[in-house]
C-alpha cells in the first residue's frame, strides 16, 4: 500500500511493570493517524527497539497493523548489525503483516561501503515487501554515501531512505541522481529543506504532538506555497529542539505522558529527564496546539 509521506516514528507503550503494554500501543497508533500521519514506524529508535526482544516486535507489527488497518502503512523496524539476523526478522515481520520495513545501516561493525550495500541488497532481495534503509550516521557511526545511495536506490526492492545525515549536499545528489526514488527527511529540523530540494516526506518524531501541523507544512510546500510552509516550520523549530533536548526517545514519551496520554516509563538504560529538562520540555510542549487526541 502507498507508504505516505509523514510517517510517526511511534514510540513504544509499557506498563508499570515495565511490560510492552499492547492495548495502549494500538490506542496511540490509532491517535496518530487520527492527527495526520499516513503510515507508523514502528520498533525504530524512538520506539525503544534495542530494548525489545524480538517476539515483541513481531507483536507490535501485528496489532499496529490489526489496528489501523487500510488507514495508514506501518513500517517495521527489523533492521540489525546482523544480516543474518536481520533477514530473520524482515521475513518474520513481512509474516506480521508489515506493509514495508525500515532497515538500519549496521552499527558497531563500522561496515564499508559495499559490505552496507551487500546489507541492504541481502535483506531486500530476501522479503517481498518494499524496503527503505535508515542513514543515521550520529547514532551508527558509518555514514552511507552519496555513491553507496545511488546504487541502492537501482535496487527494484528498495524504495526510499530515511536520510538524518543532516548532509543536504548529500540528499540533493540521491535526489538528483535517482528520480522517482523516495527520500523521508531522518530529522524533523530538516523536514522544509529537504522537501524542498525534491525530498517526499518525513519520519518524524515531533508528529507526536503536531502532526496536522507538520502534514499542513508538506502539503502547502508540494503545493508550492512556500511562505505559507516555512511559516509553519520556523514556528516548529523551538518545539522540535525541546523535543530533542536530551536523547529521543526521552523528551517525547515525557511529554506525551505529562499531557495525559499513558504511554509508561523507559526501559534501561534510558531513563526519565532531569528536573531542568523535564522543566524546558513541558513549558516548550505548552506553547503549542497538540494534534494527537487525548483521552477524556
Amino acid at each position: 500500500m502507498e507508504i505516505g509521506r509523514l510517517l510517526t516514528a511511534m514510540i513504544t507503550p509499557f506498563d508499570a511493570g515495565g511490560a510492552v503494554d499492547y492495548a495502549q500501543a494500538r490506542r496511540l497508533a490509532s491517535a496518530l493517524v487520527a492527527s495526520g500521519s499516513e503510515g507508523l514506524l514502528v520498533s525504530g529508535t524512538t520506539g525503544e527497539a534495542p530494548t525489545l526482544s524480538s517476539a515483541e516486535k513481531l507483536r507490535l507489527f501485528s496489532e499496529i497493523k490489526d489496528e489501523v488497518r487500510e488507514r495508514a502503512a506501518v513500517v517495521a523496524g527489523s533492521g540489525d548489525n546482523c544480516t543474518a539476523d536481520s533477514v530473520e526478522l524482515s521475513r518474520e515481520a513481512q509474516r506480521a503483516g508489515a506493509d514495508a520495513l525500515l532497515l538500519t545501516t549496521p552499527y558497531y561493525n563500522k561496515p564499508t561501503q559495499e559490505g552496507i550495500f551487500r546489507h541492504f541488497a541481502a535483506v531486500a532481495e530476501a522479503v517481498g515487501v518494499p524496503c527503505i534503509y535508515y542513514n543515521i550516521p550520529s547514532r551508527t557511526a558509518v555514514n552511507v554515501s552519496a555513491e553507496t545511495q545511488l546504487r541502492l536506490a537501482a535496487h527494484g526492492n528498495i524504495v526510499g531512505v530515511k536520510e538524518a545525515s543532516g548532509d543536504l549536499r548529500q540528499i540533493a545528489r540521491i535526489v538528483e541522481g535517482a528520480p522517482g526514488f523516495r527520500v523521508w527527511s531522518g530529522n524533523d529540523e530538516d523536514t522544509f529543506a529537504v522537501i524542498s530540494l525534491g525530498g517526499y516526506g518525513v519520519i518524524s518524531v515531533a508528529s507526536h504532538i503536531a502532526g496536522r501541523q507538520i502534514a499542513d507544512m508538506i502539503r502547502l510546500l508540494c503545493e508550492g506555497s512556500v511562505a505559507e510552509a516555512a511559516a509553519i516550520h520556523r514556528r516548529l523549530l523551538p518545539l522540535i529542539d525541546a523535543l530533542f533536548c536530551v536523547t529521543n526517545p526521552i523528551p517525547v514519551k515525557y511529554a506525551l505522558a505529562q499531557l495525559g496520554f499513558p504511554v509508561g516509563g523507559f526501559r534501561l538504560p534510558l531513563c526519565e529527564p532531569g528536573e531542568a529538562e523535564a522543566a524546558r520540555i513541558m513549558a516548550e510542549v505548552r506553547r503549542h496546539r497538540v494534534d494527537l487526541p487525548l483521552p477524556v
